[in-house]
């Protein structure tokens, strides 16, 4: 079955994480400094080496990256590893 342009531009929004949990004030900090930083998940993907799938994971709040990530997130995005903690 081949699908035309307006369908593979009806793609569904983007949900936004709960910000009540850890991993979801995470994934909101994580997603707004890549944002800032005018990164898509593709660029961040080539910065960092990390699988598509696994940043869309952690953007999205179902995962948090193990903890010797965060230096390769945070040179990647331009920020001290202390930036991409959620503040509590």
């Amino acid at each position: 079955m081949t699908r035309n342009a307006e369908d593979r531009d009806m793609s569904p929004a983007r949900k936004e994480p709960s910000t009540e949990t850890y991993s979801g004030k995470f994934a909101a900090r994580l997603r707004m400094l890549r944002e800032r930083a005018g990164l898509t998940i593709e660029d961040l993907v080539v910065a960092t080496g990390i699988p598509e799938r696994t940043l869309y994971r952690w953007e999205s709040g179902i995962r948090q990256p193990p903890v010797d990530i965060y230096p390769i997130l945070a040179e990647a995005l331009g920020v001290k590893v202390r930036t991409l903690l959620p503040d509590e």
